[in-house]
């Protein structure tokens, strides 16, 4: 008589990685850039990934790395799910955190450090894309000195920002210039406030898009999200830090997203097809969202590449996800699955003690 054999699978063990650090400023309770609007997204993605079978250990980090590297060796998690993002004005610890990890010899969701590097020097990012014959806004510079105003003569109006910034910190309702005046003064405000050079592009007068994209050697485009603002003549309309988290603000309560936005099928197959290229060309991985505005002759030109960009349920691409029929569960399961591929190229020599990945 053949006696059948129940075979158990070994649940995953993911650890959940996020910044616990309060940063340096006292934060508005109507700010959902809050860290308290932080750990309730954690609590919820620790909950969705627990209910697709995983083990789930969530592991704060603040300022102890070598806790924090004692505890995941302890921990000895399958994949590290990465929500690290910093939250303190120029710091650049992002790209830092996901090299660690990777030097301990454990898979990663998301991009490389390189791909997360590249993309918070925003003018870095900008000149690959331009060397790689993608389209970038006109006039892209970067001014490290007040003097640099002085350097070219350029046409208005331009947006300004911070060089080394995302999540629309630094752009405000006096970001986009029409003066020299104008630029001086932005310019000004943003080496002394935030400590970093100014970056400058002509200000596009299209449509706004954002491109969900989703998988590791499959990398797929979501259903287009478009960017609608109907904002009073004097509030310009740019994803400011206002319009994405200030509740109470005027930004924040006129603009809306549609998704799936409705775009003629050959300007949706362009916009996607750049969102793509770009998104490769920062070597982007596991899943990220390319922000795309059109220019007076309704080219798709690429503002940014946000490699980690939010994975909250409900918003941005996980809304993008759920229009391809993709749930929040599953998306997070692609995410990890992209992290147990790898990317291309990536040779695992771990620094700290030999780990093999899972099957």
């Amino acid at each position: 008589m053949l006696r059948h054999v129940k075979r158990t699978r070994k649940r995953l063990h993911v650890a959940l990685v996020y910044n616990s650090d309060l940063g340096t400023g006292q934060i508005a309770p109507e700010d959902r850039g809050s860290v308290h609007d932080l750990r309730i997204m954690i609590r919820r993605m620790a909950r969705t990934l627990r209910s697709v079978g995983y083990n789930v250990t969530v592991l704060p980090l603040a300022r102890d790395l070598f806790g924090f590297q004692r505890k995941l060796r302890r921990l000895h998690p399958d994949v590290v799910f990465n929500q690290y993002d910093d939250v303190v004005h120029g710091a650049l610890y992002e790209m830092r955190l996901a090299a660690v990890v990777r030097m301990m010899g454990y898979p990663v969701t998301g991009s490389p450090a390189l791909a997360l590097g590249l993309t918070r020097y925003k003018y870095m990012s900008a000149s690959l894309l331009h060397g790689a014959s993608i389209p970038i806004p006109p006039q892209t510079e970067l001014l490290e000195r007040l003097g640099d105003v002085d350097r070219h003569k350029r046409a208005f109006p331009l947006i300004v920002q911070p060089g080394q910034e995302h999540a629309g910190i630094g752009l405000e309702r006096d970001s986009v210039v029409y003066s020299k005046k104008a630029l001086r003064d932005k310019v000004r405000h943003i080496l002394h406030e935030y400590n970093q050079p100014a970056l400058i592009q002509a200000f596009l007068p299209g449509r706004e898009f954002n491109v969900g994209v989703v998988g590791g050697h499959r990398l797929r485009v979501m259903p287009l999200a478009e960017v609608v603002y109907d904002l009073p003549d004097d509030i310009p309309p740019i994803m400011s830090y206002a319009a994405k988290w200030v509740e109470t603000s005027l930004e924040y309560q006129n603009t809306r997203v549609e998704c799936p936005a409705q775009v003629e099928p050959e300007l949706a197959r362009q916009i996607g097809v750049t969102a793509l290229r770009a998104f490769r060309a920062v070597s982007g991985w596991g899943y990220g969202r390319v922000d795309i505005r059109l220019d007076d002759e309704d080219m798709p030109r690429v503002l940014e590449v946000n490699c980690n960009c939010c994975l909250d349920e409900g918003m941005g691409l996980a809304r993008s996800a759920e229009r391809a029929g993709i749930p929040y569960p599953q998306l997070l399961q692609l995410v990890v699955k992209a992290a147990l591929e790898g990317p291309p190229y990536d040779v695992d020599i771990p620094m700290v003690q030999p780990i093999s990945r899972p099957v």
